[in-house]
């Protein structure tokens, strides 16, 4: 008895001993997580991203020079994106360096693919979006048909009780489907997404290699909270969803998510923050897919603008006005 007495004493401390070592562990991580906490860089890390400007025209100069229009990057929030996520920043000079996938003469078209239903005035119109992409890009942009009824594995969401469509699945459908003359192949739905079974959800994923993606505009729609759609609902929804398709087909070039200045290609963990990126790619991302695409800026950003002002987004239209009265002075 005094033998097995002793066995459980020990066997006793050994837990709170564990115990002790395992809070100790989490107290250490959490502060070197906070002392690796993200600080916005300064004025000349930022203006060093861009890249040597001297051999670049008066125009690409004059677009690419990191005014006032352009706000730096903020402190994040305890929730926001770069509170829980250390990215690597990617300079311009990074990127190139880093021979990413750009468009030729044999993969030129971006491809839009609706998985699901689309219903009328519950989701962005299709020939919007396939409109906003081709003259954001400078690219021949085309929407597949609407596919449906496929056997995607699905789940309820044991939190909002939606519908899910696991992307892994998603992604293979797509490589096995890529357009020859493909530069990519998004797929595009308002089915809410998750990437295996332990996580939550996720807004998107992408195979960049492959040149495929899937990204859901469900979390877009207020009535995906149980919240009224308010008389601006499809101005809203449009918005959002231009804004995620911009930023998801940016990483198909290869662009990392940008932790210089605010831009559309900043990470979001929520709503919140994705309605606060801006539209506009910074002077970092501007140049690497301009690089990319060989963009005639002066000819995009008239296009954009007009496009802006169609569908109702006048302080965008206008910040365009206003970088192309800047260009065309230097010109």
């Amino acid at each position: 008895m005094k033998h097995r007495l002793e066995r459980g004493s020990l066997w006793s401390f050994s837990l709170r001993f564990a115990g002790v070592v395992r809070l100790l562990f989490l107290a250490w991580y959490w502060m070197s997580f906070n002392l690796l906490a993200f600080e916005p860089p300064a004025a000349d890390a930022r203006r060093a991203a861009i890249g040597p400007l001297d051999s670049l025209s008066p125009v690409l100069r004059a677009a690419l020079e990191p005014d006032s229009d352009f706000r730096p990057i903020p402190k994040p929030g305890p929730d926001d994106w770069l509170s829980s996520h250390r990215e690597a920043p990617q300079s311009f000079l990074d990127f190139q360096r880093s021979s990413p996938r750009q468009p030729d003469a044999t993969r030129r078209v971006v491809y839009l693919l609706p998985l699901g239903d689309f219903p009328a005035g519950q989701s962005p119109p299709l020939d919007k979006l396939q409109r906003f992409a081709a003259v954001y890009f400078q690219m021949e942009v085309k929407t597949l048909p609407v596919t449906t009824g496929t056997n995607f594995t699905t789940r309820l969401n044991p939190s909002t009780k939606n519908r899910q469509v696991l992307t892994v699945d998603v992604l293979k459908f797509l490589q096995a489907r890529l357009p020859t003359d493909a530069f990519c192949l998004l797929a595009i739905t308002m089915d809410d997404l998750y990437p295996d079974p332990s996580r939550n959800f996720v807004f998107g994923q992408a195979s960049l290699h492959e040149g495929v993606g899937v990204y859901s505009f469900a979390r877009y729609d207020p009535a995906f909270y149980g919240q009224r759609r308010g008389s601006d609902y499809e101005s809203v929804l449009l918005r959002r969803s231009g804004k995620v398709l911009v930023h998801e087909t940016g990483h198909m070039f290869g662009a990392s998510h940008c932790v210089f200045f605010g831009c559309v290609m900043n990470g979001s963990n929520h709503l919140g923050e994705s309605d606060g990126r801006p539209f506009h790619l910074c002077p970092v991302c501007l140049r690497k897919l301009q690089w990319s695409v060989k963009w005639d800026m002066v000819k995009r950003d008239e296009s954009l603008a007009a496009l802006y002002h169609e569908f109702g987004f006048e302080r965008e239209s206008q910040w365009t006005v206003s970088r192309l009265t800047k260009m065309k002075a230097a010109n």
